[in-house]
Protein backbone atom coordinates (compact mmCIF):
# COMPACT_ATOMS: atom_id res chain seq x y z
CA UNK A 1 0.00 0.00 0.00
CA UNK A 2 2.83 2.40 0.87
CA UNK A 3 4.47 1.64 -2.46
CA UNK A 4 1.24 2.44 -4.32
CA UNK A 5 0.77 5.63 -2.32
CA UNK A 6 4.30 6.78 -3.15
CA UNK A 7 3.68 6.03 -6.82
CA UNK A 8 0.52 8.15 -6.75
CA UNK A 9 2.42 11.00 -5.13
CA UNK A 10 5.17 10.77 -7.75
CA UNK A 11 2.59 10.75 -10.56
CA UNK A 12 0.77 13.72 -9.07
CA UNK A 13 3.97 15.68 -8.56
CA UNK A 14 4.86 14.94 -12.18
CA UNK A 15 1.48 16.38 -13.13
CA UNK A 16 2.11 19.46 -11.01
CA UNK A 17 5.56 20.03 -12.46
CA UNK A 18 4.18 19.56 -15.96
CA UNK A 19 1.35 21.99 -15.19
CA UNK A 20 3.76 24.56 -13.79
CA UNK A 21 5.88 24.32 -16.92
CA UNK A 22 2.95 24.78 -19.32
CA UNK A 23 4.08 28.36 -19.97
CA UNK A 24 7.75 27.63 -19.24
CA UNK A 25 7.69 29.78 -16.13
CA UNK A 26 6.61 32.86 -18.07
CA UNK A 27 3.85 35.48 -17.74
CA UNK A 28 3.46 35.54 -13.95
CA UNK A 29 6.81 36.60 -12.50
CA UNK A 30 9.19 39.22 -13.84
CA UNK A 31 11.80 37.28 -15.80
CA UNK A 32 13.38 40.05 -17.91
CA UNK A 33 15.17 43.10 -16.52
CA UNK A 34 14.91 45.33 -19.57
CA UNK A 35 12.53 46.03 -22.42
CA UNK A 36 13.13 47.54 -25.85
CA UNK A 37 10.67 50.12 -27.19
CA UNK A 38 10.13 50.85 -30.86
CA UNK A 39 7.73 53.39 -32.35
CA UNK A 40 5.95 52.82 -35.65
CA UNK A 41 2.87 53.88 -37.55
CA UNK A 42 0.23 51.15 -37.48
CA UNK A 43 -2.16 52.53 -40.12
CA UNK A 44 -1.55 52.30 -43.85
CA UNK A 45 -4.16 55.01 -44.43
CA UNK A 46 -3.27 57.72 -41.88
CA UNK A 47 0.33 58.79 -41.33
CA UNK A 48 0.33 61.01 -38.26
CA UNK A 49 1.08 60.93 -34.54
CA UNK A 50 -2.47 59.82 -33.74
CA UNK A 51 -1.72 56.52 -35.48
CA UNK A 52 1.58 55.74 -33.82
CA UNK A 53 2.23 52.81 -31.54
CA UNK A 54 5.01 52.06 -29.05
CA UNK A 55 5.88 48.35 -29.05
CA UNK A 56 7.57 46.92 -25.95
CA UNK A 57 9.50 43.64 -26.18
CA UNK A 58 11.61 41.90 -23.51
CA UNK A 59 15.34 42.26 -24.16
CA UNK A 60 17.02 38.88 -24.62
CA UNK A 61 13.82 36.93 -25.24
CA UNK A 62 14.04 34.29 -27.98
CA UNK A 63 10.43 33.03 -27.83
CA UNK A 64 8.52 33.64 -31.07
CA UNK A 65 4.91 32.94 -30.06
CA UNK A 66 4.30 35.43 -27.29
CA UNK A 67 0.92 36.83 -26.21
CA UNK A 68 0.25 40.39 -27.27
CA UNK A 69 -1.28 43.09 -25.06
CA UNK A 70 -2.52 46.40 -26.54
CA UNK A 71 -3.15 49.24 -24.09
CA UNK A 72 -5.12 52.44 -24.76
CA UNK A 73 -4.60 55.65 -22.79
CA UNK A 74 -7.22 57.73 -21.02
CA UNK A 75 -8.09 61.39 -21.47
CA UNK A 76 -11.86 61.59 -22.11
CA UNK A 77 -11.30 61.14 -25.88
CA UNK A 78 -9.89 64.68 -26.02
CA UNK A 79 -6.40 64.35 -24.52
CA UNK A 80 -3.59 61.97 -23.57
CA UNK A 81 -1.22 59.81 -25.56
CA UNK A 82 0.76 56.56 -25.53
CA UNK A 83 3.55 57.96 -23.35
CA UNK A 84 1.49 58.68 -20.22
CA UNK A 85 2.79 57.09 -17.03
CA UNK A 86 0.18 54.36 -16.72
CA UNK A 87 0.75 53.31 -20.35
CA UNK A 88 4.50 52.98 -19.86
CA UNK A 89 4.21 51.19 -16.52
CA UNK A 90 1.52 48.81 -17.80
CA UNK A 91 3.50 47.89 -20.91
CA UNK A 92 6.78 47.46 -19.06
CA UNK A 93 5.12 45.34 -16.36
CA UNK A 94 3.74 42.80 -18.82
CA UNK A 95 6.70 42.90 -21.19
CA UNK A 96 9.10 42.02 -18.36
CA UNK A 97 6.98 38.91 -17.82
CA UNK A 98 7.34 37.80 -21.43
CA UNK A 99 4.51 39.56 -23.25
CA UNK A 100 4.78 41.78 -26.29
CA UNK A 101 2.93 44.96 -25.33
CA UNK A 102 1.89 48.02 -27.27
CA UNK A 103 0.74 51.46 -26.20
CA UNK A 104 -1.58 52.83 -28.87
CA UNK A 105 -2.43 56.37 -29.94
CA UNK A 106 -5.82 57.05 -31.51
CA UNK A 107 -7.76 59.98 -32.93
CA UNK A 108 -8.89 62.58 -30.41
CA UNK A 109 -11.78 65.02 -30.51
CA UNK A 110 -11.70 68.77 -30.10
CA UNK A 111 -12.54 69.35 -26.45
CA UNK A 112 -15.06 72.15 -27.01
CA UNK A 113 -16.90 70.30 -29.76
CA UNK A 114 -16.88 67.09 -27.72
CA UNK A 115 -18.58 68.63 -24.68
CA UNK A 116 -21.17 70.51 -26.72
CA UNK A 117 -22.26 67.79 -29.11
CA UNK A 118 -23.53 64.24 -28.60
CA UNK A 119 -22.75 63.57 -32.25
CA UNK A 120 -19.12 64.58 -31.66
CA UNK A 121 -18.95 62.20 -28.71
CA UNK A 122 -20.26 59.29 -30.80
CA UNK A 123 -17.86 60.13 -33.63
CA UNK A 124 -14.91 60.28 -31.23
CA UNK A 125 -15.64 56.82 -29.82
CA UNK A 126 -16.25 55.32 -33.27
CA UNK A 127 -12.97 56.74 -34.59
CA UNK A 128 -11.06 55.41 -31.60
CA UNK A 129 -12.63 51.98 -32.19
CA UNK A 130 -11.69 52.12 -35.87
CA UNK A 131 -8.11 52.86 -34.85
CA UNK A 132 -8.09 50.07 -32.28
CA UNK A 133 -9.26 47.57 -34.89
CA UNK A 134 -6.61 48.77 -37.33
CA UNK A 135 -3.90 48.38 -34.66
CA UNK A 136 -4.98 44.79 -34.00
CA UNK A 137 -5.01 44.05 -37.72
CA UNK A 138 -1.55 45.63 -38.02
CA UNK A 139 -0.13 42.92 -35.77
CA UNK A 140 -2.03 40.14 -37.53
CA UNK A 141 -0.73 41.46 -40.84
CA UNK A 142 2.81 41.51 -39.44
CA UNK A 143 2.39 37.89 -38.37
CA UNK A 144 2.03 36.63 -41.94
CA UNK A 145 4.85 38.91 -43.07
CA UNK A 146 7.55 37.17 -41.04
CA UNK A 147 6.16 37.79 -37.54
CA UNK A 148 8.81 40.40 -36.63
CA UNK A 149 7.26 40.97 -33.20
CA UNK A 150 7.16 37.27 -32.32
CA UNK A 151 3.48 37.15 -31.35
CA UNK A 152 0.83 34.47 -31.04
CA UNK A 153 -2.27 35.65 -32.90
CA UNK A 154 -4.38 33.33 -30.74
CA UNK A 155 -3.46 35.35 -27.65
CA UNK A 156 -4.25 39.01 -28.30
CA UNK A 157 -5.67 41.08 -25.45
CA UNK A 158 -6.76 44.72 -25.28
CA UNK A 159 -6.88 46.94 -22.26
CA UNK A 160 -6.89 50.52 -21.15
CA UNK A 161 -7.61 53.06 -18.47
CA UNK A 162 -10.67 55.35 -18.42
CA UNK A 163 -11.37 56.23 -22.08
CA UNK A 164 -8.93 53.44 -22.95
CA UNK A 165 -11.04 51.00 -20.97
CA UNK A 166 -14.13 52.26 -22.82
CA UNK A 167 -12.36 51.51 -26.11
CA UNK A 168 -11.36 47.99 -25.04
CA UNK A 169 -14.87 47.13 -23.81
CA UNK A 170 -16.72 48.46 -26.83
CA UNK A 171 -14.27 46.87 -29.24
CA UNK A 172 -14.97 43.46 -27.73
CA UNK A 173 -18.71 43.68 -27.05
CA UNK A 174 -20.04 45.47 -30.14
CA UNK A 175 -19.99 42.60 -32.61
CA UNK A 176 -22.06 43.87 -35.52
CA UNK A 177 -23.88 46.92 -36.81
CA UNK A 178 -27.29 45.41 -36.03
CA UNK A 179 -26.65 45.91 -32.30
CA UNK A 180 -26.39 49.68 -32.68
CA UNK A 181 -29.26 52.13 -32.14
CA UNK A 182 -30.06 54.45 -35.00
CA UNK A 183 -28.29 57.51 -33.56
CA UNK A 184 -25.00 55.57 -33.52
CA UNK A 185 -25.63 53.54 -36.67
CA UNK A 186 -26.16 56.75 -38.63
CA UNK A 187 -22.68 57.95 -37.60
CA UNK A 188 -20.81 54.94 -39.01
CA UNK A 189 -20.27 57.13 -42.06
CA UNK A 190 -17.65 58.99 -39.99
CA UNK A 191 -15.45 55.86 -40.10
CA UNK A 192 -16.23 54.56 -43.56
CA UNK A 193 -19.60 52.94 -42.99
CA UNK A 194 -18.71 49.75 -41.09
CA UNK A 195 -17.44 48.79 -37.64
CA UNK A 196 -14.10 47.77 -39.14
CA UNK A 197 -13.50 51.46 -39.69
CA UNK A 198 -11.37 53.51 -42.03
CA UNK A 199 -7.84 53.17 -40.61
CA UNK A 200 -6.56 50.44 -42.88
CA UNK A 201 -4.90 47.00 -42.68
CA UNK A 202 -8.05 45.53 -44.17
CA UNK A 203 -8.41 41.84 -44.89
CA UNK A 204 -7.39 40.71 -41.40
CA UNK A 205 -9.55 39.89 -38.40
CA UNK A 206 -9.74 42.32 -35.49
CA UNK A 207 -10.97 39.67 -33.04
CA UNK A 208 -9.28 39.47 -29.65
CA UNK A 209 -9.08 36.98 -26.79
CA UNK A 210 -9.78 39.05 -23.68
CA UNK A 211 -10.18 42.48 -22.10
CA UNK A 212 -8.44 44.35 -19.27
CA UNK A 213 -10.62 47.22 -18.10
CA UNK A 214 -9.20 49.84 -15.74
CA UNK A 215 -12.06 52.20 -14.75
CA UNK A 216 -13.86 52.01 -18.08
CA UNK A 217 -17.52 51.57 -18.93
CA UNK A 218 -20.02 50.63 -21.62
CA UNK A 219 -22.74 52.78 -23.13
CA UNK A 220 -25.32 49.99 -23.41
CA UNK A 221 -25.34 46.88 -21.24
CA UNK A 222 -27.41 45.02 -23.86
CA UNK A 223 -24.23 44.75 -25.95
CA UNK A 224 -22.90 42.18 -23.46
CA UNK A 225 -24.13 38.78 -24.62
CA UNK A 226 -23.27 35.16 -23.95
CA UNK A 227 -20.16 33.96 -25.74
CA UNK A 228 -18.38 37.31 -25.47
CA UNK A 229 -14.69 37.67 -24.66
CA UNK A 230 -13.50 37.21 -21.06
CA UNK A 231 -13.15 40.45 -19.12
CA UNK A 232 -11.23 41.48 -16.02
CA UNK A 233 -11.93 44.89 -14.46
CA UNK A 234 -10.45 47.08 -11.73
CA UNK A 235 -12.60 50.01 -10.61
CA UNK A 236 -12.96 52.39 -7.70
CA UNK A 237 -16.34 52.26 -5.96
CA UNK A 238 -16.41 56.08 -5.57
CA UNK A 239 -15.63 56.80 -9.23
CA UNK A 240 -17.75 59.60 -10.67
CA UNK A 241 -15.76 60.09 -13.91
CA UNK A 242 -16.76 56.65 -15.16
CA UNK A 243 -19.32 55.69 -12.56
CA UNK A 244 -18.87 52.31 -10.86
CA UNK A 245 -22.56 51.80 -11.64
CA UNK A 246 -24.31 53.93 -14.30
CA UNK A 247 -24.44 57.67 -14.96
CA UNK A 248 -23.40 60.21 -17.61
CA UNK A 249 -19.63 60.30 -18.15
CA UNK A 250 -17.77 62.78 -15.94
CA UNK A 251 -21.03 63.10 -13.98
CA UNK A 252 -22.01 65.61 -16.69
CA UNK A 253 -25.52 65.40 -18.13
CA UNK A 254 -24.26 66.73 -21.48
CA UNK A 255 -22.23 63.53 -22.01
CA UNK A 256 -23.26 60.03 -23.01
CA UNK A 257 -24.24 57.55 -20.34
CA UNK A 258 -21.71 54.93 -19.24
CA UNK A 259 -22.21 51.89 -17.03
CA UNK A 260 -19.08 51.01 -15.09
CA UNK A 261 -17.55 47.78 -13.93
CA UNK A 262 -20.08 46.82 -11.27
CA UNK A 263 -22.95 46.78 -13.75
CA UNK A 264 -20.78 45.23 -16.47
CA UNK A 265 -19.86 42.28 -14.26
CA UNK A 266 -23.40 41.76 -13.01
CA UNK A 267 -24.43 41.44 -16.67
CA UNK A 268 -21.39 39.26 -17.45
CA UNK A 269 -22.33 36.90 -14.62
CA UNK A 270 -25.91 36.73 -15.86
CA UNK A 271 -24.62 35.85 -19.34
CA UNK A 272 -22.22 33.21 -18.03
CA UNK A 273 -19.09 35.04 -19.20
CA UNK A 274 -15.63 34.38 -17.80
CA UNK A 275 -15.02 37.50 -15.73
CA UNK A 276 -13.47 38.89 -12.57
CA UNK A 277 -13.88 42.26 -10.87
CA UNK A 278 -11.56 43.90 -8.37
CA UNK A 279 -13.46 46.60 -6.50
CA UNK A 280 -11.18 49.26 -5.03
CA UNK A 281 -12.95 50.39 -1.89
CA UNK A 282 -13.17 54.11 -1.04
CA UNK A 283 -11.40 54.92 -4.31
CA UNK A 284 -12.20 57.47 -7.01
CA UNK A 285 -11.15 57.55 -10.67
CA UNK A 286 -7.56 58.76 -10.38
CA UNK A 287 -5.93 55.60 -8.91
CA UNK A 288 -4.26 54.64 -12.21
CA UNK A 289 -3.00 58.04 -13.35
CA UNK A 290 0.47 57.78 -11.85
CA UNK A 291 1.14 54.15 -12.60
CA UNK A 292 3.06 51.91 -10.24
CA UNK A 293 3.72 54.75 -7.78
CA UNK A 294 0.20 53.98 -6.55
CA UNK A 295 -0.08 50.55 -4.84
CA UNK A 296 -3.64 50.25 -6.16
CA UNK A 297 -2.33 50.33 -9.72
CA UNK A 298 0.10 47.55 -8.84
CA UNK A 299 -2.77 45.61 -7.27
CA UNK A 300 -4.74 46.06 -10.50
CA UNK A 301 -1.80 44.83 -12.58
CA UNK A 302 -1.40 41.72 -10.46
CA UNK A 303 -5.12 40.96 -10.48
CA UNK A 304 -5.27 41.32 -14.27
CA UNK A 305 -2.06 39.35 -14.77
CA UNK A 306 -3.50 36.33 -12.97
CA UNK A 307 -6.79 36.46 -14.88
CA UNK A 308 -5.11 36.73 -18.29
CA UNK A 309 -2.64 33.98 -17.40
CA UNK A 310 -5.52 31.52 -17.23
CA UNK A 311 -6.53 32.43 -20.80
CA UNK A 312 -3.14 31.85 -22.43
CA UNK A 313 -2.88 29.01 -24.97
CA UNK A 314 0.16 27.59 -23.17
CA UNK A 315 -1.97 27.26 -20.05
CA UNK A 316 -5.18 25.81 -21.46
CA UNK A 317 -4.45 22.21 -20.44
CA UNK A 318 -4.79 23.31 -16.82
CA UNK A 319 -7.87 25.47 -16.55
CA UNK A 320 -9.29 27.11 -13.47
CA UNK A 321 -12.55 25.26 -13.94
CA UNK A 322 -12.36 21.52 -14.40
CA UNK A 323 -15.57 20.65 -16.22
CA UNK A 324 -15.63 16.95 -15.44
CA UNK A 325 -18.59 15.37 -13.66
CA UNK A 326 -16.30 14.66 -10.73
CA UNK A 327 -14.88 18.03 -9.74
CA UNK A 328 -15.82 21.57 -10.69
CA UNK A 329 -14.16 24.58 -9.10
CA UNK A 330 -16.98 27.06 -8.94
CA UNK A 331 -15.35 30.22 -7.71
CA UNK A 332 -12.76 31.80 -5.47
CA UNK A 333 -14.57 34.41 -3.39
CA UNK A 334 -11.96 37.07 -2.58
CA UNK A 335 -14.22 38.82 -0.07
CA UNK A 336 -15.08 35.69 1.90
CA UNK A 337 -11.62 34.18 1.30
CA UNK A 338 -13.33 30.93 0.28
CA UNK A 339 -12.83 28.41 -2.47
CA UNK A 340 -16.28 27.16 -3.43
CA UNK A 341 -16.53 23.68 -4.98
CA UNK A 342 -19.25 21.52 -6.45
CA UNK A 343 -18.30 17.90 -5.89
CA UNK A 344 -19.46 14.88 -7.86
CA UNK A 345 -20.75 11.70 -6.27
CA UNK A 346 -17.57 9.75 -7.06
CA UNK A 347 -15.67 11.76 -4.47
CA UNK A 348 -17.74 10.94 -1.43
CA UNK A 349 -15.71 10.84 1.75
CA UNK A 350 -12.38 11.67 0.07
CA UNK A 351 -9.99 14.37 1.20
CA UNK A 352 -9.06 17.45 -0.81
CA UNK A 353 -5.35 18.21 -0.95
CA UNK A 354 -3.94 21.64 -1.73
CA UNK A 355 -0.45 22.04 -3.22
CA UNK A 356 1.44 25.10 -4.35
CA UNK A 357 2.36 25.32 -8.02
CA UNK A 358 5.75 23.68 -7.33
CA UNK A 359 4.10 20.59 -5.88
CA UNK A 360 4.67 21.35 -2.19
CA UNK A 361 1.89 20.02 0.05
CA UNK A 362 0.01 22.85 1.80
CA UNK A 363 -3.25 21.70 3.32
CA UNK A 364 -5.68 18.78 3.68
CA UNK A 365 -9.46 19.25 3.81
CA UNK A 366 -11.68 16.38 4.93
CA UNK A 367 -14.78 15.99 2.79
CA UNK A 368 -18.02 14.70 4.35
CA UNK A 369 -19.85 11.69 2.96
CA UNK A 370 -22.45 12.51 0.28
CA UNK A 371 -21.37 16.15 0.27
CA UNK A 372 -22.18 17.83 -3.03
CA UNK A 373 -20.66 21.22 -2.31
CA UNK A 374 -17.98 22.64 -0.11
CA UNK A 375 -16.71 26.07 0.86
CA UNK A 376 -13.07 25.95 1.92
CA UNK A 377 -11.73 28.80 4.03
CA UNK A 378 -8.39 30.09 2.73
CA UNK A 379 -7.65 32.88 5.22
CA UNK A 380 -4.26 31.46 6.17
CA UNK A 381 -3.16 30.80 2.61
CA UNK A 382 -0.69 33.27 1.12
CA UNK A 383 -1.55 34.93 -2.18
CA UNK A 384 -0.50 32.88 -5.18
CA UNK A 385 -1.37 30.02 -7.50
CA UNK A 386 -2.37 26.61 -6.10
CA UNK A 387 -3.67 23.24 -7.22
CA UNK A 388 -6.43 21.36 -5.43
CA UNK A 389 -6.67 17.60 -5.88
CA UNK A 390 -9.54 15.28 -5.00
CA UNK A 391 -9.05 11.67 -6.00
CA UNK A 392 -7.55 11.59 -9.50
CA UNK A 393 -8.84 15.05 -10.47
CA UNK A 394 -7.03 18.34 -10.05
CA UNK A 395 -7.77 21.96 -10.79
CA UNK A 396 -5.91 25.21 -10.44
CA UNK A 397 -6.99 28.32 -8.55
CA UNK A 398 -5.42 31.65 -7.65
CA UNK A 399 -5.72 33.09 -4.17
CA UNK A 400 -5.60 36.91 -4.11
Amino acid sequence: MKKIKNLLIICFLFFLNNAASQCNGRYINEIFSNVAVSTTNYSNVFFDSEHEIDVYTPVGDSVQNRPLMLYFHGGSFTAGDKSTIDCVDFCEYFSKRGYVTASVNYRLSNILTFFLSTTAQIDAVLKSLADARSAIRFFKKSYINGNPYGIDTNAIFVGGYSAGGVIAIHHAFIDNEQELPQNILSRLSSIGGTLEGDAGNFGFSSKINGIINFAGGIHNLSWINSGEEPIVSVHGDLDLVVNYNCSPALNNSALLNLCGSNEIHIKANNQGLNNQLLELNFTNHEWAQFGTVNPKFVQGLEFSRDFIFNLLPCNQSLSTNNNSNDLFVVNYDKNMQELKLNIGSSFNNESALIYDIRGNYIQKITMSENLKSKSIKLNELASGMYIISIGSKSAKFIKY
